[in-house]
């Protein structure tokens, strides 16, 4: 069967095909797991270092350095917006699955340079790199999921990436509670973050390849059977079709940079800027970074304890959201979130 495999523009509402309805033999959540790797490592790189920044301090002789210490945990932000401008372009020259492969090595060395890190020039070699692995990850993990989802269900799977990364903050924050016992286990922390980049690099080895990245290069068998792996033999058809539907409907010529300031986009860009300015006003960063030590200087014992608690927190909010976004309506939930701020 011939299919019109041109198909311009990157706008994932417009172009990500419907995958059918109902029941089919295939099944994307293993595939979202995976992919979910990458979320967690990108949660669990940010809160890593809040439990854990008093003692590599000691150990690495900036215990005074306050200057230094900030090198360490903003390096790794650095390296993330490095990373998050590339990983588009990766994840369209090399395919969704190899991007998360070649994410892995980052991810990986990163977390490894850390743990083994005997200078605090190494540290932040290994944030830096971490940074980069997480910064990719911030764009292939909801492009990949977005891209493999049926439609019943791709608005639930739209909110994992935000609960994953919220999950891998609580685990760094959990994995810091022997430290009180363990000065040393710092670096255990930093490698912890080895085997799911190890795990990610391993399970997207049997992951489909992006239907739609595949139809786009030309490679329709492939596609179809990534299709058949994800919905099920019996919709492939359907499936391809809706992708050329899809492909030939988005005729709207790309967007520059430039152009998001024009009046037709400026509305839209700026309540969108504006919702992340207010979040980051908010301190939530300085939260995940600092709360061990705001909680230890306000006299609380169980400092790791308590950072523990408002990771756990801040999972029960995602998980709420979630839920309630299809049948409460965004608008109303940034309102109640915001107001909470």
């Amino acid at each position: 069967m011939a299919y019109e495999t041109e198909c311009v523009g990157e706008d994932l509402e417009d172009v990500v095909p419907m995958m059918p309805q109902g029941k089919s033999s295939g099944s994307v959540l293993p595939y979202v797991g995976v992919a979910c790797l990458g979320a967690i490592l990108f949660g669990y790189h940010l809160g890593v270092v809040n439990g854990a920044l008093e003692y590599l301090a000691r150990d690495l002789g900036i215990a005074e350095n306050t200057v230094l210490q900030g090198w360490v945990v903003s390096t790794l932000l650095a390296g993330a917006t490095v990373g998050s401008f590339t990983g588009g372009a990766l994840a369209d020259k090399f395919g969704r699955t190899r991007t998360f492969q070649l994410d892995a090595i980052p991810l990986a060395i990163g977390a490894f340079l850390c743990a083994t890190a005997q200078s605090v020039q190494t540290m932040i070699i290994g944030r830096l790199l971490a940074g980069i692995g997480i910064g990719i990850s911030s764009a292939i993990v909801p492009l990949y999921i977005s891209e493999i989802s049926p439609t019943e269900i791709r608005g639930a799977l739209g909110s994992v990436n935000q609960l994953f990364i919220c999950i891998g903050i609580l685990a760094a924050l959990v994995a810091g509670l022997p430290l009180s016992g363990n000065p040393l286990w710092w670096r255990t922390m930093f490698g912890i973050a080895v085997v799911p980049s190890v795990l990610l690099a391993i399970g997207m080895i049997f992951s489909p390849e992006s239907p739609r990245w595949l139809f786009q290069r030309g490679k329709i068998v492939e596609a179809e059977k990534a299709i058949k792996t994800l919905c099920g033999k019996e919709r492939v058809a359907e499936v391809m079709q809706d992708l050329t539907a899809s492909c030939q409907g988005n005729v709207e010529p790309e967007v520059g940079w430039f152009d998001l300031f024009s009046s037709r986009y400026w509305k839209v860009v700026s309540v969108g800027a504006a919702l992340f300015l207010f979040q980051q006003l908010a301190g939530i960063n300085a939260v995940v970074y600092y709360s061990t030590s705001v909680f230890r200087s306000a006299g609380i014992e169980s400092d790791v304890a308590a950072s523990a608690l408002v990771g756990t927190a801040n999972v029960l909010g995602t998980t709420v959201a979630s839920s309630l976004m299809d049948r409460q309506g965004r608008k109303s939930l940034l309102l109640i979130s915001f107001g909470g701020m």
